[in-house]
């Protein structure tokens, strides 16, 4: 009897410190703005989803800054996390493969680019979905704003579903948000009478767009509008930026957004 009444003041006193501590802490779903105890104490209330945002550091051409992907994936991975309810969002991995430096290949041409290789880059993830799992996260999301590394999440993923079998943890990597921000987008902005030659695959109409509707100081909007025509050779390819807006980006990011949200609800209501 004794035993019993301990354990019940001792649950009532954790759940009471678990109240306090959510009372107290700030409305964010970034886990980098989370102390530890807070954190604890969002796991134990219920948020046991983890968004890992990967970006990527490379050329985006001469009028968008560097970081384009991670400015990106951490503002979209936001927004998803707070339209899932559960989530919270992991810091955003911005070193990625991008091509060769001896010889020099694919974004590496361009200053400013960094790579890392493939096999560095799939333990990087496989060792911080681990990270997340042993704190008591069960949903571990990864958003990859980049096409060049999609097969290496994928490969990832289904390691750490192979090593979790068993367990209440879970690697997931929605398909949905790649296609959305890619040929889902270019499809929106056909319908809206942008032609392909203008929306490029990197750093051209669709891209440009995009950056400008989470990010428009990452953008040279005046020798965007007023410089000539881009190609290989600057880092465009296959389009022509120079049309982008922020409310054309903004038909991307919604589409990008509720398509992912309801992706995730999907693969987590089973569970």
């Amino acid at each position: 009897m004794l035993l019993s009444l301990r354990r019940t003041f001792v649950a009532a006193l954790f759940l009471t410190a678990t109240q306090i501590t959510l009372a107290q802490t700030p409305k964010t779903v970034v886990l980098e703005d989370l102390t530890w105890t807070e954190l604890r104490a969002q796991i134990a209330a219920g948020k046991t989803t983890i968004i890992i945002p990967i970006g990527a550091t490379e050329q985006s051409g001469p009028d968008v800054a560097l970081g384009k992907h991670n400015a990106r994936v951490k503002i979209l991975s936001q927004r998803i996390a707070e339209g899932l309810g559960n989530a919270l969002v992991a810091p955003v991995i911005a070193y990625v493969p991008e091509g060769n430096y001896a010889p020099t290949t694919s974004h590496m041409r361009f200053p400013g680019t960094i790579t890392v290789p493939d096999d560095v880059f799939e333990k990087t993830l496989e060792s911080a979905a681990n990270s997340f799992t042993v704190h008591g996260f069960k949903n571990i999301v990864f958003l990859g704003d980049h096409g060049g590394y999609q097969n290496d999440i994928k490969k990832v993923v289904t390691q750490l579903n192979k090593a979790w079998s068993g367990s209440p943890a879970r690697a997931i990597l929605p398909p949905e948000y790649y296609a959305a921000s890619s040929d889902g987008y270019a499809q929106i902005l056909r319908k809206h009478g942008y032609r392909d030659d203008e929306i490029g695959t990197h750093a051209g109409l669709a891209d440009t767009s995009l950056q400008l509707a989470v990010a428009p100081q990452m953008v040279r909007q005046d020798s965007l509008r007023n410089g000539p025509k881009l190609g290989l050779a600057d880092g465009v390819y296959g389009g022509d930026p120079r049309r982008s807006t922020a409310e054309i980006g903004q038909l991307g990011i919604d589409a990008i957004v509720t398509q992912t949200i309801s992706a995730l609800k999907t693969a987590t209501a089973a569970r």
